[in-house]
């Protein structure tokens, strides 16, 4: 079983019928002069990579807190019938929390978040995991807003200590984070910890901070900066780069390059969260969840690896929300 833990929310994401702010001129609003009408789709990083793993047909359990409302009622329905165990979910009676996307016209979204006070921030430390569970997934918003990113953190720890397979899509959300340099001392922590990192390409020069800045930007300051965080723990770490494709570099000095799948972008929400399940599905069926095999997979191994994650991230991109596929769309 895979675990995956952090938050749940909901995205309110504006109507397809309605230009969202970003599309607009500064000032515009709508033809009649309304607001754009948000439509509420279940989301959050964690959330949208258990909900991939269940579709993509992985044992897979979702470790959070949820609300008691109605919001937190719909989460864990679409846990649900996606086929998560939600046995390591809690519940509160604190609000769902609220993310506000704005999606611009290339289909690249952004966020406000409302995550004040909310049930997810109130995580509390689970018993040990399950001894079935083989993999633990992190990242987003879980691991920055406390109390409860202390929590997922020393969760990280524990299990890694365990040795259970450990992985991380840090999915920076630059706006919730207010001392960025404080993040990023955090984030080296983990990594001895870390099994596995996947990131986006934009994540991974915010991560490198003024080091990749002094670097001049750019790919050689994001491979730069993705080995140096090699040689501090992690095996293997995936680089998203959008239709470009995806790139993995391993500690042993291997890197391979995969292209993009062609498609007609609806919007990108859950893009990531999908690559990152469908890594994680695909490595369990090369029997890779583990430090020592991830070491030895070959460059055919990965290839198909990445093909995967791929074909699985172009067809959430090609509708609306965080909709991740089904095994059976991808012949898997």
């Amino acid at each position: 079983m895979i675990v995956v833990a952090g938050e749940a929310l909901i995205d309110l994401v504006p109507s397809p019928q309605e230009p969202s702010p970003s599309s607009r001129g500064e000032g515009e609003a709508t033809p009649d002069g309304r607001l754009p009408a948000l439509q509420p789709q279940r989301g959050g990083g964690p959330y949208n990579t258990a909900v991939a793993l269940g579709r993509l047909g992985s044992p897979t359990a979702f470790c959070s807190r949820l609300s008691t409302d109605a919001f937190g009622a719909a989460l864990l329905d679409g846990l649900h019938s996606s086929g998560v165990d939600t046995s390591l979910v809690q519940r509160g009676g604190e609000p769902t929390t609220l993310a506000v996307a704005d999606i611009s016209p290339d289909g690249s979204a952004g966020y406000g978040f409302y995550a004040d006070g909310t049930a997810d921030r109130l995580f509390t430390l689970p018993p040990a995991l399950p001894a079935a569970v083989r993999a633990l997934s992190l990242g987003t918003c879980s691991l920055v807003l406390e109390p409860g990113a202390s929590v997922y953190e020393a969760l990280l720890h524990r299990e890694a200590r365990r040795g259970v397979f450990t992985a991380l899509d840090p999915n920076i959300r630059a706006g919730l984070i207010a001392d960025p340099d404080a993040y990023r001392a955090r984030f080296r922590t983990w990594l001895p910890d870390l099994a596995f990192l996947k990131m986006s390409e934009e994540d991974a020069l915010w991560l490198a901070g003024a080091d990749a800045a002094a670097g001049g930007g750019g790919w050689d300051a994001v491979t730069a900066a993705a080995k140096e965080w090699l040689g501090a723990g992690p095996a293997a770490i995936v680089l998203t780069r959008g239709g470009t494709g995806m790139t993995v570099l391993t500690r042993g000095g291997g890197e391979l390059t995969v292209p993009g799948e062609r498609v007609e972008v609806v919007d990108t929400i859950g893009a990531g969260d999908t690559v990152n399940a469908a890594l994680l599905h695909r490595l369990d069926a090369h029997d890779a969840l583990s430090y020592a095999a991830v070491t030895a997979l070959g460059d055919d191994d990965w290839r198909d690896i990445l093909r995967f994650a791929a074909r699985a991230a172009a067809v959430t991109c090609s509708r609306a929300g965080a909709e991740p596929p089904f095994a059976r769309e991808l012949g898997a």
